[in-house]
């Protein structure tokens, strides 16, 4: 019979279009930028017991949960950052406590907030000081950002004391440390 395949060329073109369920039910896989934040404290090397710090969070991600983009355009501006700083520390601040040695609160002093450029975007940089009202060797620290609504973001953290620099990643699991101030 003319125009029919053979047997073997069906059984290749069944080979070949096999996949082709597959691929065309499969999702179409989109880049996905994980949410990071970069926390970093440091010793004063004038008094040892005061911290400064400088976080670092990512417009997109407080864009999520602020919509800081008041005209909806999908670009923030620095205007529309600039008129949110308020809410940008009360929310930031809000998931960073610090208590010293006694289970005292340490209160947490904005000082100023920048915007900073990493690679995969614009990050509110807010810097920060932190005083106990007594002096403590040690602070608990317990960070919070996010972790309610997106339990895969991390904390990118590191300490610079007289002791040296220690690292670590804070996540759900791990969002308490005790930092050690001499």
């Amino acid at each position: 019979m003319k125009g029919l395949p053979s047997p073997l060329s069906l059984g290749r073109l069944a080979l070949l279009l096999s996949p082709l369920p597959l691929l065309l039910a499969a999702p179409i896989a989109q880049a996905h930028s994980a949410s990071d934040a970069y926390l970093t404290l440091s010793v004063d090397g004038t008094d040892e017991y005061t911290l400064h710090g400088q976080w670092d969070i990512a417009l997109r991600d407080l864009d999520f949960v602020l919509r800081l983009d008041d005209d909806g355009d999908g670009e923030l501006t620095w205007g529309e950052v600039k008129r949110h700083q308020a809410s940008i520390e009360r929310y930031a601040y809000g998931q960073l406590r610090f208590k010293d040695e006694s289970g005292a609160s340490c209160a947490v002093q904005p000082t100023r907030q920048l915007i900073d450029a990493h690679a995969d975007g614009a990050y509110a940089a807010l810097f920060f000081d932190v005083h106990c009202a007594q002096r403590s060797k040690a602070l608990a620290m317990s960070y919070a950002l996010f972790f309610p609504i997106d339990p895969s973001h991390r904390g990118i953290f590191v300490m610079h004391s007289a002791e040296g620099t220690s690292t670590a990643v804070l996540s759900p699991q791990h969002a308490n440390v005790v930092l050690a101030l001499k």
